[in-house]
């Protein structure tokens, strides 16, 4: 005899109410990369914020 798995349920559960948190954090997440990675060091030492943190 089979024994019942809750787990199926609570992930198919947590997936229907997590699911657009998670496709926002990963869009967010690949726009953050996209964007720092296309920083120069040039840009860097320009930047405002890097050099009121750079202190």
């Amino acid at each position: 005899m089979r024994k019942f798995d809750p787990w199926t349920v609570f992930f198919k559960r947590e997936w229907n109410r997590n699911w657009p948190f998670l496709a926002g954090f990963a869009i967010t997440g690949a726009l953050i990369s996209k964007l720092s990675a296309g920083l120069t060091e040039e840009d860097a030492k320009n930047s405002k914020f890097v050099q009121e943190h750079s202190r």
